[in-house]
């Protein structure tokens, strides 16, 4: 199992959301680089960046950071936020990242979403963002009326090399993983799973790992490694492990 580090930028600061709410961000530092040499020295091999500001957007809005974060982290990134156009896609695997997050596109443009998951081997992965079983898009700011299990599934046999399942409810509020919702998405889909949202420390990582046979292939966690209420090398020892 893999534990992606989070680095969610606004204004080209390294933040954190509560519910995703761009008026409640904590701000933990203004040089995303180091943020991520720092999780890379932590022992850290995948991160997980989200533009923010290209979430709301529909477009790239902290392209210099996202590169800075590239050029100094030696593992693998996964970008997300604002990317909706083929030129978008292309543009980002150019420019060093190895797999991109779309979400808003994947309930509005599916096709496009699995033309990309075709064309980019292992490089695509479809956000399924939920607040009460129903996808939310444009940063969350809207809801739509798809549930989420019909979403993912619309993916299946796509090319998709995940999905990654928030429960925006849970985001940022280090309240715990939704266990039951993630692990079930994953035993519905033939698609490997990321846990994203509430992450509040290593019991988290813990009852995840113990369902990584059932698809659960990562879990992303940000303001837990901020307060420092998860131990970074201790979590990625045990998701080793799973």
């Amino acid at each position: 199992m893999i534990v992606f580090p989070a680095i969610d930028l606004k204004g080209g600061e390294v933040v954190r959301l509560a519910e995703g709410d761009m008026d409640r961000a904590t701000v933990y530092g203004d040089d995303p680089a180091a943020q991520a040499r720092l999780f890379a020295e932590a022992g850290a091999e995948h991160l997980h960046v989200v533009d923010l500001d290209g979430s709301f957007a529909g477009g790239a809005r902290n392209r210099k950071a996202v590169e800075a974060i590239v050029a100094a982290f030696p593992g693998r990134v996964q970008l997300g936020g604002g990317i909706r156009t083929r030129e978008d896609v292309e543009g980002w695997f150019a420019a060093g990242v190895t797999r991109v997050v779309m979400g808003s596109a994947a309930l509005k443009d599916p096709e496009f979403v699995k033309d990309m998951a075709r064309e980019h081997a292992h490089g695509v992965v479809v956000a399924v963002d939920a607040r009460d079983g129903m996808v939310a898009t444009e940063g969350w700011a809207d809801v739509s009326d798809v549930p989420v299990i019909d979403l993912a599934r619309r993916f299946e046999d796509a090319g998709v090399a995940s999905l990654l399942f928030t429960d925006i409810g849970r985001d940022g509020l280090l309240t715990g993983v939704n266990l039951e919702a993630t692990v079930g998405l994953a035993r519905q889909v033939d698609i490997p799973v990321i846990a994203s949202g509430g992450v509040a420390g290593i019991a988290d990582i813990e009852e995840l790992a113990r369902h990584a046979h059932e698809g659960i292939e990562g879990v992303i966690t940000g303001r837990a490694l901020y307060d420092g209420r998860l131990d970074l090398p201790a979590a990625l020892d045990l998701a080793r492990a799973a």
